[in-house]
């Protein structure tokens, strides 16, 4: 009777075990999306401006449209997305907009995410990023704001350095693309990171740091006519 028992008992919390949950895994940055189409249902946003996307060097340049007076600048950046987040929503985050020029910066969050990650990986999740856009899009310029030396980040630098280079080599053989190089005009004299662009987390820029990134990019929107 015992043994019947205890058999009853496993097999009553197996059953338990193997129930499926009725409440379903959060999708990541879904609240962010949420609020992007609030804010369009508010104020709907023009067609045809230039478009950010990407995570948090892009999401904490809330003022950006002020280092391009002369230009329509449309932010829909979210923080802390890795280029796979971004795939996720580009239904949400681009193609709504019908953008003059996409300008992305992304790519720092998946080593981050998992130091192990090859380059080529990251490379590769950025060109299934590029051709979605294009699929949609076929005649908008694209542009690559490199991942960026930053300073808490900096032993991963060669992980960034790759990377970069692999996604330079793509956009070389593209049409309508660029890759924005930041990188060394984000250095000092002796090759590291610029502390004082940076704020106290050493990872996010402070104006400083973006009026580094506006001329450069300033010439790339340029010459697509933006």
């Amino acid at each position: 009777m015992f043994a019947v028992a205890v058999f009853a008992l496993w097999s009553h919390i197996g059953f338990v075990q193997r129930i499926p949950s009725d409440t379903p895994a959060p999708v990541p940055f879904a609240q962010d999306v949420t609020a992007f189409r609030q804010a369009d249902k508010q104020n709907p946003p023009a067609k045809g401006q230039i478009l950010l996307i990407g995570s948090s060097s892009f999401t904490r340049w809330t003022d950006v449209a002020s280092y391009f007076p002369d230009r329509k600048i449309l932010n829909r950046a979210f923080g802390g997305s890795s280029l796979p987040d971004v795939i996720r929503f580009v239904d949400d985050v681009v193609t709504p907009y019908s953008p003059k020029q996409v300008v992305i910066y992304c790519g720092e969050n998946d080593f981050a995410g998992n130091p192990k990650l090859a380059a080529y990986v990251v490379a590769n999740r950025f060109k299934h990023l590029f051709y979605e856009i294009r699929r949609r899009f076929p005649e908008v310029p694209i542009a690559y704001v490199c991942m960026k030396p930053s300073p808490s980040r900096w032993y991963m630098r060669a992980k960034f350095v790759a990377g970069n280079h692999w996604i330079s080599e793509f956009l070389s053989s593209q049409k309508k693309a660029a890759f924005i190089d930041v990188w060394s005009s984000m250095l000092d004299e002796r090759g590291r990171p610029k502390a004082s662009i940076f704020v106290g987390d050493q990872l996010h820029m402070n104006a400083s740091g973006y009026k580094i990134w506006q001329p450069i990019i300033e010439r790339v929107l340029a010459k697509f006519g933006s």
